[in-house]
């Protein structure tokens, strides 16, 4: 049965998430239909990483077995012509076939996130639902300062949901960079993977440091408590970008 590896770039407001659940509609679900409609086939999509409600992701990664085999430019032409169809806010970029070795989770090496915060007096117009609005000054120097005492093998308990399902809340991190132009702060992680709203509470808690509330002292001490109610608010879905996932034998994409 031939194996599919699809790019995905999708609009997470209208989704519950990526992953397919009973109380609303979710990117996974959609996907899985459009596969549906094009081939009459029921099938189960795995995805490179769960995205919660509200999320969006430029370079989410997924595979699908399929029992036809297709050119791979035809099978994203076709999905996302059934996703059009369907008024689904999603784009299938890429799509070429793997061997069936291949997971799209299991099989990833690093996964690339993006939160963006725009920092102005102004509400948001274009950029609502895009990004986090902070009215308050914030020092993306600072910022950054703090977010270095985060980078590398630690126990992020106080950085993940109490409704984390991994095993261990042991990661390693292998970059968390802030950075500025203009009114926008872009906060970039990467890592093998990441726990349950790990990335946006960092961001929150980052937030805290940019006001001048806390130091990078302070979020270390926050690292170290391995306690989640230290940690600062978790920072709304909707700045949070899944940006790309790095794979051994092809590092940059489909």
């Amino acid at each position: 049965m031939p194996r599919y590896r699809l790019l995905v770039e999708y609009d997470g407001t209208p989704y519950v998430g990526w992953q397919r659940q009973e109380n609303g509609a979710s990117v996974q679900g959609a996907l899985e239909k459009a596969v549906l409609s094009l081939t009459g086939e029921t099938v189960s999509i795995r995805g490179a990483g769960r995205t919660d409600s509200g999320v969006h992701a430029t370079g989410q990664v997924a595979h699908v077995d399929l029992t036809r085999a297709w050119a791979g430019p035809k099978l994203r032409n076709a999905l996302n012509a059934h996703l059009g169809m369907a008024g689904e806010r999603i784009s299938v970029v890429a799509a070429i076939d793997v061997p069936d070795t291949f997971d799209a989770r299991f099989s990833a090496i690093r996964r690339h996130y993006l939160y963006r915060i725009i920092n102005r007096p102004s509400p948001l117009a274009l950029e609502k639902n895009r990004a986090w609005w902070v009215p308050k000054a914030l020092d993306a120097g600072a910022m950054h300062e703090a977010a270095q005492r985060l980078v590398g093998q630690h126990d992020f308990t106080s950085f993940r949901s109490v409704h984390c399902q991994a095993a261990s809340p042991v990661r390693t991190l292998d970059r968390l960079d802030v950075s500025r132009t203009g009114d926008l702060i872009e906060i970039r992680a990467t890592a093998q993977s990441f726990l349950h709203n790990q990335i946006r509470s960092f961001a929150g808690t980052l937030k805290l440091a940019g006001e001048g509330k806390w130091t990078a002292d302070d979020v270390q001490a926050v690292l170290e408590a391995r306690d989640r109610k230290a940690c600062g608010p978790v920072a709304p879905p909707e700045g949070l970008y899944f940006l790309q996932v790095d794979y051994p034998d092809d590092v940059a994409g489909p």
